[in-house]
């Protein structure tokens, strides 16, 4: 019943998650380029805005995927929570007026992360039982 109930939760994390990351991959970097997105991009001094932010809408795409596809592994959940804190962290460093916004990474990357941990909680392996140890009298 608890092993049912844990799957459940792991597969409920990990489908928000995936979407979460094709979401934003899929649609303010590849079908609407986000002038939020462009100006990311530019704010770090890379050429090409367009082209990073398709190639990092696609990048986002396999992540969800991995996540969705891969739920044996747990590597995937593991990247999306580096992931999130890096750019979370980078977002801070040179876009920080982003981080006053409706629907900030602030509010996005810490419930994306509040999924990566229920996930990896819920496919922990239950740790060893071991009968407690028994003082001997003499």
């Amino acid at each position: 019943m608890v092993e049912r109930r844990l799957q459940s939760i792991a597969l409920v994390s990990r489908l928000a998650l995936g979407l979460v990351f094709i979401w934003h991959g899929l649609v303010p970097k590849i079908l609407w380029l986000s002038v939020d997105e462009v100006a990311m991009i530019q704010a770090h001094g890379l050429p090409a805005a367009e082209w990073v932010a398709q190639a990092a809408g696609l990048a986002e795409i396999l992540l969800g995927l991995l996540l969705v596809l891969l739920r044996g592994h747990r590597w995937p959940l593991l990247l999306a929570g580096l992931l999130l804190i890096g750019l979370l962290v980078d977002v801070a460093l040179f876009s920080p007026h982003l981080l006053l916004q409706a629907f900030n990474p602030v509010s996005t990357n810490l419930a994306a992360l509040a999924l990566c941990l229920s996930a990896w909680l819920a496919e922990a392996k239950p740790a060893e039982v071991r009968p407690p140890s028994r003082m001997q009298s003499h």
